[in-house]
């Protein structure tokens, strides 16, 4: 049977705002199966979730309460209907880490600004791992209450049927068995009675007023504090280079000896063992999603993981001996098979999509490059608020007109059609590898409903993989 799940929300959403949501937005699907909507009315918003896995979301909001209650910057939980598998939490806006990462790199650069980006969550890593982990309800964790010998086999046998099978990598079963028991027990020599968060990479972090916030920790356990350091320092398209890993490690420690008194050399060198489990866990989910689920974004990872796992094999030794293990992995970052995923894909591609507003009595935007074409959405098929005086001096950009527009029963299909053709775009567009889209909203005078439109699809654009949005409002940089 279909649940709706826009009508269940949005009944639980009226229960906690006495007010009903005026616009009801999905937003794009990640990793997971959860689904997400933005909840919109007059005066609030809230971030909605649909989840059917009922032991996830009562991990998550007993986690999510119980931080709250450290001060810790997690999204406070507004409303919950558990038996009906929805819950509202508070809206914290749209931008990630990962996404704040894409903008500032585009020259290529890792900036100060981003190092000191990464500080301040490193700052925050240690009151979970430590300050948190007092008083936590561990029976709540969902699949197992701690990251244990069974949880990491799970992980390695997750890397070695769907990324290994899938990739045609040929390893003897029985000798590498041996060496996922080996390795697991040598990972399991240091201290294990720490939150682990087991997904801290940098879509899971928001930056509100420039102050990380956190989320997704649902899968949190017991654990080492080394994992969600290497999920972090190694996530995959983050790409961080590594002089700057170094230099972040460094800082983390020097954060962690405030709460918890550790040996340098023996965490450091532990550490690159967890940042090895770590990478084959993230592999066999590339695999799972993208050789077996067939969504291509996710082998776009894969390059960026095999670069890390070259570096590993070339700059670390492990103090264990697992043979079978390291020679699948050299295997790995030999193969000619994966190689064209490389090729295609790692570093240097990405599709700069060019967002405009313009004024049809002023013409339309110019593309210019070089491809031809694009879109032009006419979006005076909805109600002008240029023709009240109150808006006429306002924006698409104020709180106003975006309310004004939002209160328009044809605003939001106008914007699910279009979503749905760049989607469309973006798609064909990457596996093709072309370069640049252009998409162009055009209103009268260029000033209120092309404005707001613009806006709003530069903001659903953000952290695409492989997208770089560019929007500029034509009328309004000629005007002002």
């Amino acid at each position: 049977m279909s649940v709706n799940k826009e009508k269940l929300l949005s009944s639980l959403y009226f229960s906690w705002a006495g007010e009903k949501p005026e616009t009801i937005t999905p937003l794009p699907q990640s990793g997971s199966y959860r689904e997400y909507f933005r909840l919109r009315s007059a005066t609030k918003s809230a971030m909605g979730v649909f989840n059917s896995d009922k032991k996830e979301n009562l991990a998550f909001i007993s986690f999510t309460n119980h931080f709250k209650t450290m001060g810790l910057n997690v999204p406070g939980i507004l409303a919950e209907e558990q038996e009906n598998d929805v819950y509202l939490v508070e809206d914290l806006g749209d931008v990630t880490l990962f996404s704040h990462l894409t903008e500032k790199r585009k020259s290529g650069e890792f900036t100060s600004d981003l190092v000191s980006t990464y500080k301040k969550v490193l700052d925050q890593l240690p009151l979970f791992q430590v300050r948190a982990a007092v008083g936590l309800d561990y029976s709540v964790c969902y699949p197992r209450s701690a990251f244990d010998k069974q949880s990491m086999m799970w992980d390695l046998n997750y890397f070695k049927y769907y990324f290994l099978k899938l990739a045609k990598i040929p390893f003897d079963e029985q000798a590498l068995e041996a060496d996922f028991h080996t390795f697991t027990d040598y990972l399991l020599k240091t201290e294990c009675d720490f939150f682990l968060y087991r997904d801290f990479q940098s879509r899971n972090i928001m930056l509100v007023a420039g102050e990380p916030y956190f989320i997704d920790y649902q899968g949190g356990r017991k654990g080492a504090l080394q994992y969600d350091l290497a999920s972090l320092l190694y996530d995959a398209k983050a790409d961080i280079p590594q002089n700057v890993r170094g230099e972040l490690l460094a800082y983390y420690i020097s954060v962690l000896k405030n709460y918890h008194n550790i040996n340098e050399k023996e965490f450091i060198q532990l550490f690159f063992g967890y940042v090895l489990i770590r990478i084959m866990q993230a592999m066999g989910a590339y695999g799972f999603r993208g050789f077996y689920e067939k969504k291509e974004h996710f082998l776009k990872s894969i390059p960026y993981a095999l670069a890390n796992l070259e570096w590993l094999l070339e700059n670390v030794m492990l103090p264990v001996k697992i043979p079978a293990l390291m020679d699948v992995l050299e295997k790995l970052v030999r193969s000619k098979e994966l190689k064209k995923y490389s090729a295609e894909t790692r570093f240097t591609y990405h599709l700069k999509i060019s967002v405009n507003s313009f004024s049809y009595r002023r013409g339309l935007p110019q593309d210019n490059s070089g491809n031809g074409g694009g879109f032009y959405f006419d979006c005076r098929a909805i109600h002008n608020p240029g023709r009240y005086d109150e808006y006429k001096l306002l924006t698409g950009k104020d709180a106003e007109i975006v309310k004004f527009l939002e209160s328009q029963p044809d605003t939001e299909q106008f914007f699910r059609n279009v979503t749905s053709l760049i989607d469309q775009s973006i798609e064909v567009y990457t596996k093709r590898r072309f370069t640049d889209l252009m998409v162009n909203f055009g209103c009268t005078g260029g000033q209120h409903r092309s404005v707001y439109f613009a806006e709003r699809l530069a903001r659903y654009l953000q952290g695409k993989p492989d997208v770089i949005v560019d929007l500029h409002h034509t009328a309004l940089e000629n005007q002002f």
